[in-house]
């Protein structure tokens, strides 16, 4: 299968000839439905709005907020105009915020007046008391130097920013054939979206990612989803995630399907709108799919056009996909697995396949992509059905990451490889099974022992929701296996019943010495479980 040499731009005006009355969007708590002519004539107004502001190609252009139909329209308006869509996670507050801006040197911030109750107004006065005294369109500001434009999603006016009206108004100074002449300068392998890694681990690192990189990974999502212009994907992930704008947005964009969009996550608003949109597909993380089949109302919705979609982002409970494509009818639903450094899927499976490779698996790699499986630490190969390092080469990889050579150099050696820390288990039907993070490993006693592994055990107990197992130091054994372990309602339990469930089912080492019960876990924006910061509660737990 050949790969496509489309800009992002280039992919949108596709669909516009080929379905120029298709819904590209629909929003239905806003009531706003587009055609993909109508949603195109919005982003061409954009990315002369942005030229007009005097945005050049290349530059950085940072966006933060929540699902609106200003992110998905810039999206599409730097990919037409050039500058780099640089995505920031929703949750950030102000020191995260200030790293990005600065690390990423970004000229340009189009952000939203507040998200979840939290003021993003209030949070930009405080990283910068000197916008007092500033006037939109020549910021100079000591904490962010590189910044001149800030663009407010919001009717309200800010002496110091435009607002978006303001911005689309300014697009008509600018002629369609300037626009054309950005569009033409533009090459397949630019730079033109760049996230930051979720930070489940250490500092945020900037992916720089091209048109090659994205547009070709949407359109491979979407052929092993089968998707076609006949399709309504509804679209609940964050779009600063890769989840959102790549998995959602260009996935449906390369094959002219509708997007039903939510503006953030709710579970009752999703089967809502599945349901009154007739959506046939749905993306979610599994605790989005868990949120949805526990919500109380599940049953007077109708999901019956459901066919297919993504669950990604952490792996699936044997129980929840058998649920997802019994109870919610999404029989080809499919499993993605990749980073965002591999643009980012790298495997999924597809929707012919049985549930065993849906649930045991992550499928199988994507049509010119390369996977290998290496033991860890060396570049030798493992043996079919043994646990090693995933790595992977292609169109797939990122261009590196901003501003940080070594960074890069660690992650992709000298033959292109993309290191990506993850273990896995190649099977003899080309399928993969990801064990773990190589960091998530747990070595008792010199026992490999994969968290994986009894997550999806205890998962059968019949009182618990959702489990997430980790290592925690221990002076005799190296480390112990603690789990954290949220019930179902009304239900309870202990942790000696839950070591009791495990004698005589599962290996006695891997058996969690300790167990704790919490309401909710720690995650990033994006639905991504932060071990790690349950790591830190349990060593200050131990300590005490």
């Amino acid at each position: 299968m050949s790969l496509l040499t489309l800009t992002v731009g280039e992919l949108l005006e596709k669909q516009v000839n080929l379905y120029p009355d298709n819904e590209a969007i629909v929003y239905p708590e806003l009531n706003l439905r587009k055609t993909y002519k109508e949603f195109n004539e919005m982003v061409n107004q954009a990315a002369k709005g942005l030229i007009a502001l005097g945005v050049q190609k290349g530059e950085n252009v940072a966006i933060w907020a929540d699902n609106k139909p200003e992110w998905i329209t810039s999206q599409f308006a730097t990919g037409k105009m050039g500058a780099v869509l640089v995505t920031v996670n929703t949750n950030y507050q102000a020191n995260e915020l200030a790293y990005l801006l600065k690390q990423s040197e970004a000229t340009t911030l189009i952000m939203a007046e507040s998200y979840k109750g939290t003021s993003y107004v209030d949070i930009l006065k405080q990283l910068c008391p000197e916008l007092k005294g500033q006037e939109k369109g020549d910021l100079k500001l000591s904490t962010l130097p590189n910044l001149k434009n800030i663009i407010v999603i919001s009717d309200t006016e800010y002496h110091y920013a435009y607002t978006w009206r303001e911005v689309i108004a300014k697009g008509s100074d600018i002629s369609n054939s300037h626009l054309e002449q950005r569009k033409q300068s533009l090459h397949e392998d630019d730079v033109i979206n760049m996230q930051y890694t979720s930070g489940t681990t250490g500092f945020p690192k900037g992916v720089m990612l091209t048109h090659r990189n994205i547009v070709n990974n949407g359109n491979q999502i979407a052929d092993c989803m089968k998707l076609t212009p006949n399709d309504r994907l509804c679209i609940p992930v964050p779009f600063f995630h890769c989840f959102g704008c790549v998995l959602g947005i260009l996935a449906a964009v390369s094959k002219g399907t509708t997007m039903i969009i939510l503006e953030q996550f709710d579970a009752e608003k999703v089967l809502q709108a599945v349901s009154d949109e007739k959506c046939t597909g749905l993306h979610g993380v599994p605790t989005m799919f868990i949120a949805e089949l526990n919500h109380p109302r599940f049953h007077e919705f109708d999901l019956s056009h459901l066919r297919t979609g993504i669950m990604a982002g952490s792996t699936c409970p044997v129980e929840v996909m058998t649920n997802v494509m019994n109870k919610m009818g999404a029989k080809e639903i499919t499993i993605a697995y990749g980073q965002t450094e591999s643009s980012p899927v790298i495997t999924q499976t597809r929707t012919e396949d049985p549930i065993e490779l849906k649930v045991n698996t992550v499928g199988k790699p994507h049509p010119n992509v390369e996977v290998k499986i290496v033991i860890p630490g060396t570049n030798t190969e493992q043996e079919i059905g043994l646990p090693g390092e995933l790595l992977t080469r292609g169109y797939l990889v990122m261009k590196g990451y901003y501003n940080n050579p070594e960074a890069t150099n660690e992650a992709i050696d000298e033959e292109g490889w993309l290191h990506t820390d993850d273990l896995a288990v190649l099977h003899e039907n080309g399928y993969i099974e990801i064990t773990g993070r190589m960091k998530d490993m747990i070595i008792r006693g010199g026992e490999n022992i994969y968290p994986r592994e009894i997550e999806e055990f205890l998962y059968q107990h019949p009182d618990i929701l959702d489990v997430q197992v980790i290592g925690v130091p221990d002076e005799k054994y190296g480390e112990q296996v603690m789990a954290w372990i949220i019930l179902k309602e009304n239900k309870q339990t202990t942790s000696e019943e839950i070591k009791d469930y495990c004698h005589g089912k599962i290996s006695r080492h891997k058996i969690p010495k300790y167990v704790e019960f919490v309401n909710a876990y720690p995650m990033t924006a994006s639905g991504k479980i932060q071990k790690f910061k349950l790591k830190e509660i349990a060593m200050q737990q131990l300590q005490e």
